[in-house]
């Protein structure tokens, strides 16, 4: 890399800290790009995606991979992930979980993750080998923990929406699954929260405030932040199977050690 990791890391955070007042500005921006069902970007999105990569850019010479612009490949060299908005659901309809998520990925695996949530004045940042700060102040790493002590953030769904089982990269779960999954979750994990951003769920699993986190998104640009600061954190980091994960995983499970086996036991259950 051209620079120490953690030289990129302030780097980045300041280039964030520099793009958060817009983002408080736009909440409750409209819809501009609809990209399927339930899913679209505002003119926010592409806006700080611009105004973001540029900056990463010029002041640390690595190129970057938008969620809205695309980029180079991730899987060699080093990168820059982003997405200018995450939770963009959230954020249209003025719900404060919502968030701007940044990774710096090297040769395909994670080497930094930033994770700035704005509208909670919460900001995470910590390269591979820790540790985590949020809002500068350096956090414990994650210790044992069950499943039952603990709250679960799960993955957003529509039971009816198509979908396989969970075995091979890029392979979706259908929602039934995804309902017995949850069910299942109910019945022994301290509470379930669905907070509707990856971005937000792998932050507080990596602060200690979640046990785990059930992803059933694959894009690195959700995905990669949170996997950094989770690992970084001491937690354990997979595919819902159980399998190390890579950026072609078609799905995240994060947890702290302890609850992290508990949840694979479980999911296997819900074949």
């Amino acid at each position: 890399m051209p620079v120490r990791p953690q030289e990129l890391l302030r780097i980045a955070a300041r280039v964030l800290d520099d793009a958060a007042p817009r983002f408080v500005e736009g909440v409750g921006a409209p819809k501009a790009v609809v990209k399927g069902h339930g899913d679209f970007a505002t003119e926010l999105d592409l806006e700080l995606e611009r105004r973001i990569a540029a900056e990463l850019r010029a002041r640390t010479g690595i190129d970057v991979h938008g969620e809205e612009f695309g980029g180079p490949p991730l899987d060699t060299g080093v990168v820059w992930v982003l997405d200018p908005i995450d939770g963009t659901y959230n954020y249209a309809a003025g719900l404060p979980l919502a968030g701007m998520l940044l990774g710096l990925v090297v040769d395909g695996r994670p080497a930094a993750g930033l994770i700035w949530l704005p509208l909670l004045n919460l900001r995470y940042a910590a390269t591979a080998d820790g540790p985590v700060c949020c809002n500068d102040v350096e956090l414990p790493r994650l210790g044992g923990a069950t499943l039952a002590d603990t709250m679960i953030g799960f993955g957003a769904f529509n039971v009816d929406g198509p979908g396989r089982n969970v075995g091979t990269a890029r392979e979706s779960v259908s929602g039934q699954r995804r309902f017995a999954i949850l069910g299942a979750l109910s019945r022994v994990s301290g509470r379930v929260r669905m907070q509707g951003s990856t971005g937000v769920d792998l932050a507080f699993v990596a602060a200690g405030v979640l046990g785990g986190a059930v992803v059933f998104g694959h894009h690195p640009w959700d995905n990669v932040p949170g996997i950094a600061l989770v690992r970084a954190a001491g937690g354990v980091v997979t595919d819902l199977a159980g399998a190390p994960w890579t950026l072609t995983s078609g799905s995240v499970l994060a947890a702290a050690p302890g609850v992290h086996a508990e949840l694979v036991e479980l999911i296997r259950g819900c074949a």
